[in-house]
């Protein structure tokens, strides 16, 4: 064999002693090649989810509420005295003056009562004529020495009488026409009539209402709301009404009066709230709604796709970090936006909080996080709006 060869030989041993543990290593008797490494956010064993980091912000809320328009004094206007009712001039709606007569009554018996008044007046005027004659002639008499002094004293009883009987007389007449007015049914005081309870040839009674009027003047936006509101108001009592029908319309009222009783029927309480212009478009009975802002306040929001039911109640799925695995953890929620949630308790500020993909968990499964879109980040809204 010649020095070349050999050479050739020796060197090829050489590099076969090099490589056959490397190829004893990769790929040994019975084991398949190994795999290539797979991402994690690409691994199908692991649910990909999106998550938010819980802070505390300040929350401010409006109530929005129902109401209409009412009048701050209302009338009820009756009759001041019995009869029937002879004839009705105004109707519901009307706007009526503060001397306008609205209904009248048969004035039969009053008017009879007026006449024997004044023919009473006038009895009693011709005997204090005839008194007083009498008494210029006993004072001419006894000046004289031609009458006695006990018939001087009785003509000036006479005529005090007399005169007495006629003041008597002029009292009673001025009641009878008195009574002859009450048969004349006003307003007094300028309003519009809201409702009436009588008709033509009906027997009404002194002091019944038969009719409701809405005084002239400053007007109320009045609401129902639920009890728990008046435990808790806005802190601000400023109250911004608007026009259902023409949300254009608006005006600026403030908390006036609060009821101090709940309704039976509806357990809400009453609210009337002074305007402190009224549009002329918020007529009687319009239809209005109003906004009231409570104080701003520390809270956590999250959004509604963390809402989670777990045992009847509701929960969110709290992210580890560090071992990369979920749980669950109930939550109180104070109140419910339109697309956030507010939560009273369960969530502490910086926790991580899962948003998406919460119906695929399972406590304590390992989860990866999905890439969040680019220049996008969690929002929380902090403000939400509630109603009757």
């Amino acid at each position: 064999m010649s020095p070349g060869l050999r050479s050739v030989l020796a060197a090829t041993v050489v590099l076969s002693a090099l490589v056959a543990p490397v190829l004893a290593r990769a790929a040994q008797p019975g084991e398949a090649p190994a795999a290539p490494a797979v991402p994690e956010a690409e691994d199908p064993s692991l649910v990909l989810v999106r998550v938010v980091k819980a802070t505390k912000g300040p929350v401010t809320s409006d109530v929005v509420l129902t109401g209409d328009i009412q009048a701050q004094a209302q009338t009820n206007v009756a009759f001041r005295t019995n009869g029937k009712v002879a004839e009705r001039r105004v109707e519901v709606g009307d706007h009526v003056g503060a001397d306008q007569v609205l209904a009248v009554l048969e004035p039969l018996t009053q008017r009879a009562n007026l006449d024997n008044a004044r023919a009473a007046l006038v009895s009693a005027e011709a005997q204090l004529t005839q008194a007083k004659v009498t008494f210029e002639r006993q004072k001419q008499l006894i000046s004289g020495g031609y009458t006695t002094r006990p018939s001087y004293d009785n003509a000036e009883q006479q005529l005090r009488t007399s005169q007495a009987a006629v003041d008597s007389a002029r009292a009673a007449l001025g009641t009878a026409e008195e009574q002859l007015s009450y048969t004349e049914l006003r307003a007094g005081v300028p309003g519009i009539v809201m409702s009436r309870t009588f008709e033509v040839g009906q027997v009404v009674q002194a002091g019944q209402a038969v009719m409701v009027l809405a005084q002239d003047g400053p007007r109320d936006a009045v609401f129902n709301v639920y009890e728990a509101l008046t435990a808790h108001p806005p802190g601000d009592k400023t109250i911004h009404i608007t026009l259902q029908s023409d949300p254009a319309v608006a005006a600026t009222g403030h908390v006036r009066e609060i009821s101090p009783t709940v309704d039976a029927a509806s357990g809400t309480v009453r609210v009337k709230v002074g305007l402190e212009r009224t549009p002329p478009a918020m007529s009687l009975g319009a239809v209005v709604i109003g906004r009231g802002r409570f104080a701003s306040r520390e809270a956590v929001v999250l959004p509604w796709s963390a809402l989670y039911r777990y045992d009847d109640r509701p929960a969110v799925w709290i992210y580890d970090s560090a071992a990369r695995t979920v749980s669950v953890r109930r939550i109180e929620i104070d109140r419910y936006g339109f697309d956030d949630i507010v939560l009273k308790a369960g969530v502490e500020p910086g926790e991580t909080v899962v948003t998406a993909g919460i119906q695929f968990l399972r406590p304590g499964q390992r989860v990866a996080l999905a890439a969040q879109d680019a220049g996008r980040a969690p929002t929380q809204s902090a403000a939400g709006e509630g109603g009757r």
